[in-house]
């Protein structure tokens, strides 16, 4: 068991995808002579079913509202995925550990495959390091068997800034800032966080919108499963989970009376396996740091597609 200590200064990455595979370069950086966006989309229909058989010629990308060229196009069912599991273990989140070990260790059994990396983090008070990343479902099933709750010696309602007698409650961001840019950022393929939680920070040392920056610059797609308890603690914050996996590709999913972990897991893992790669080489290729807006318009305007909102253009160390 490891703990996670501080938080690492922002570096920045930039978003890439090479040729069909080449194994010297990382997905998801610009270098030298490489120089190419790759965006992973996932397409709904009218009916909200997902969509795996179009064309690329139904796909059209747009770089602060100008069109690209695709260069590269392909259904990613197959890329190996790593994922980091975060979870919530504040005292609002109390009734859920147990269906969360179980739901959990259903989801790596199902999903894994050999070339795919999961790790877990559970936050609270703090955050903390309960697997790295591993293929191994035994490791990660004993990573979710010590989850239990991690709350503040205060109470349950600490103040936003944590100081020697105000503790932080529920560090969501610092989690999240965590598992992309230290656990995300230098892995290839695809990189997916999966939060459950209420939602509700208080304490984070860096903000959301820094979390979601990290996420963005690690090309890692955020799929928050939201569990409101509704017991006493003024609900939870729906809005800051759907800012997070909106801006960076990723959907919200809801533990209700009709849906259980369980099935939302199952969701995630449809979305995961049903995802396109659009790649293309930007016109404005100056790497000035600076935030490009993304977006994708598909031919069929009956068709919903899910993506990241934006890349940063930086160039790599």
């Amino acid at each position: 068991m490891y703990v996670l200590l501080g938080l690492m200064a922002v570096t920045g990455v930039a978003v890439s995808q090479q040729k069909a595979a080449p194994p010297a370069e990382e997905e998801g950086i610009i270098r030298g002579g490489v120089d190419l966006v790759n965006i992973l989309a996932t397409v709904r229909g009218k009916n909200g079913a997902l969509l795996g058989n179009l064309q690329q010629s139904d796909f059209k990308v747009f770089e602060d509202g100008k069109e690209q060229e695709i260069k590269y196009f392909s259904r990613e069912s197959n890329l190996p995925l790593t994922i980091g599991m975060l979870i919530d273990v504040s005292g609002s989140m109390d009734g859920l550990i147990p269906a969360e070990q179980r739901a959990g260790s259903k989801f790596f059994e199902q999903v894994l495959r050999k070339d795919d990396l999961a790790f877990l983090i559970s936050f609270g008070k703090d955050s903390e390091l309960l697997q790295d990343s591993t293929n191994s479902l035994r490791l990660l099933e004993r990573g979710l068997g010590e989850l239990k709750l991690n709350t503040p010696v205060g109470g349950l309602h600490p103040g936003p800034v944590p100081t020697m007698s105000n503790q932080a409650g529920t560090v969501l961001y610092d989690a999240v800032f965590l598992a992309a840019d230290e656990r995300l950022r230098r892995e290839a393929g695809r990189k997916v966080i999966i939060l459950i939680t209420d939602g509700v920070d208080t304490g984070s040392r860096v903000s959301r919108q820094k979390a979601i920056e990290s996420a963005q610059k690690a090309d890692a797609i955020i799929y928050s499963i939201y569990y409101n308890p509704s017991i006493g603690f003024g609900g939870g914050d729906e809005g800051t989970l759907k800012r997070m996996s909106e801006e960076t590709g990723g959907s919200v999913f809801s533990v209700g009376r009709r849906e259980n972990l369980d099935e939302l897991f199952k969701q995630i893992q449809d979305e995961m396996r049903t995802q396109y790669s659009v790649s293309y080489s930007p016109a404005n290729s100056v790497k000035d740091g600076s935030y490009r807006k993304l977006e994708i318009k598909m031919s069929n305007k009956d068709y919903k597609v899910q993506a990241r909102k934006g890349y940063y253009a930086i160039e790599q160390e």
